[in-house]
């Protein structure tokens, strides 16, 4: 059963040791399916909107003191996308200002490989939540640090797909 509220407050918050929020996010990620149902090589990513705006972002929030990174990952991707799946590898760890307090905060992004969309999660009433190709997402959305992780993520996809071709490539050799 999934939890229709999100988490409030910050008293379970965690801080860094110069005193900056921790905060982790996801990007959500599936592969276009074409009419027939079958997978593509196209790449989608979930994006959402701000709550208290139009602009968009990855899900992100606060990594509280109860919880794993991979857990507050899979908690924000719940609570404000919608989406259930599979945390992957850290993409990695940003310091950046936040816009509202003025203050560092420390982000940590990780993949989230989508198996399962919702029709009704925590936050539906505040965001909207838009699948796009890279590019346009690369485009809209406003974090320059979640830019960075996206583009990390698609090499590493890039690469992973490179590898598995090369295995194939290497069997089929091999059995001539």
């Amino acid at each position: 059963m999934v939890c229709l509220v999100s988490r409030t407050g910050r008293q379970l918050q965690r801080y860094n040791n110069m005193g900056g929020r921790q905060v982790v996010g996801c990007i959500p990620y599936r592969y276009k399916e074409d009419i027939y149902g079958n997978l593509s090589n196209e790449l989608e990513v979930l994006l959402i909107s701000s709550q208290k705006g139009q602009n968009f972002m990855f899900p992100k929030g606060g990594w509280e003191l109860d919880e794993s990174v991979e857990e507050a990952a899979c908690r924000e991707s719940l609570e404000e996308a919608g989406v259930i799946g599979i945390v992957e590898c850290e993409l990695g760890q940003w310091s950046f200002i936040s816009k509202r307090y003025g203050t560092y905060y420390e982000g940590h992004m990780f993949p989230l490989f989508v198996k399962e969309q919702l029709d009704l999660w925590p936050e539906k009433n505040v965001r909207r939540r838009i699948w796009m190709n890279v590019a346009e997402a690369r485009e809209v959305c406003q974090h320059w640090w979640m830019k960075e992780a996206l583009d990390i993520l698609v090499k590493r996809l890039i690469s992973t797909e490179q590898q598995k071709e090369d295995i194939a490539m290497n069997d089929s050799l091999s059995l001539q």
